[in-house]
């Protein structure tokens, strides 16, 4: 036991070091902070794509890490094609443990000017609402993906606009939100996203912010994030905190200060030995930074 303790510590001090904070206690570090609203939780993208549901929950629960939004077409398998008792079972799974479903994290996407493939995910968005209902999330993460070339943009940012109020209001009857990652070539571009939400008249579409290089570009991270504040919902994206040179702490900051209360969802794309490991690494990071965000 003290050996296994002493070896978290140890790995929570070299966590901390990466992002020059070792003037704090580890065990304080990993401590879930108490003073914010702010919580985070793991999207299933890279570190989860391999585990089944069992294993997902068993292993977030040791990384002290509570929620998830479950990727398609990962090993957890939780898809549309489930039955109605298989869909119970996993609304159960989630209930008997203390970890949260969030959402589903879909790929479906508005921009195409092929009417048909438009349908086709403006309808698959629906069925997969009636998933995360069934199975006891509380939205679907879908996304812009791109402003075709030879189409006008004005055009196709009304048509994304307008395919989310139709999601939007389907959801409003299974008390589901839909999260909108800033995503995608040129979408991802906080502008176009605005214009986006100009036109979205549901009031349970949100926007999911992605940490993109894009948000840097002028009038830089503060004011594209005040350009689109009103529309975050409870859901934000984020990499691990210890690689690149996105400004974390500057973007904690920002949510400290509008009181964001929702999750930030641990969207990792590196390849740790040991993915349990990494995890508490990065919940350390995580509480510093909210620890940081506080002291302003």
């Amino acid at each position: 036991m003290e050996q296994n303790l002493s070896r978290r510590i140890f790995i929570q001090k070299s966590a901390i070091a990466t992002l020059g904070l070792a003037s704090i206690s580890p065990l304080s570090a990993f401590a879930k902070p108490n003073k914010s609203g702010m919580k985070l939780g793991l999207v299933t993208y890279q570190w989860a794509k391999d585990w089944d549901l069992p294993t997902l929950i068993a292993n977030c629960v040791k990384a002290g890490v509570f929620a998830v939004e479950l990727r398609t077409e990962h090993a957890h398998g939780v898809e549309t094609k489930l039955s109605a008792v298989q869909r119970a079972e996993v609304k159960k799974m989630f209930s008997d443990s203390p970890v949260i479903c969030v959402g589903y994290g879909a790929n479906f996407e508005y921009h195409s000017p092929d009417k048909a493939k438009l349908r086709n995910n403006i309808e698959q968005t629906k069925e997969y609402i009636k998933l995360c209902k069934d199975i006891g999330a509380t939205g679907i993460k879908v996304k812009p993906n791109d402003l075709p070339v030879g189409v006008e943009k004005e055009k196709t940012i009304s048509q994304i606009a307008a395919s989310l109020n139709e999601v939007g209001k389907f959801a409003q009857d299974y008390d589901q939100l839909v999260r909108v990652e800033v995503h995608g070539n040129k979408t991802q571009e906080l502008p176009n996203m605005k214009a986006i939400f100009d036109q979205v008249t549901e009031k349970n579409v949100k926007m999911c912010w992605n940490c993109n290089d894009q948000d840097l570009l002028p009038p830089g991270l503060e004011g594209n994030f005040n350009s689109v504040k009103k529309w975050f919902g409870d859901t934000v994206h984020v990499r691990e905190f210890n690689f690149g040179n996105y400004p974390y702490q500057q973007l904690f900051d920002l949510f400290t200060r509008i009181n964001y209360k929702g999750w930030i969802l641990l969207e990792a794309r590196t390849e740790p030995a040991d993915k349990i490991v990494a995890m508490k690494e990065q919940l350390v990071l995580f509480n510093q930074l909210v620890v940081n965000s506080q002291k302003g």
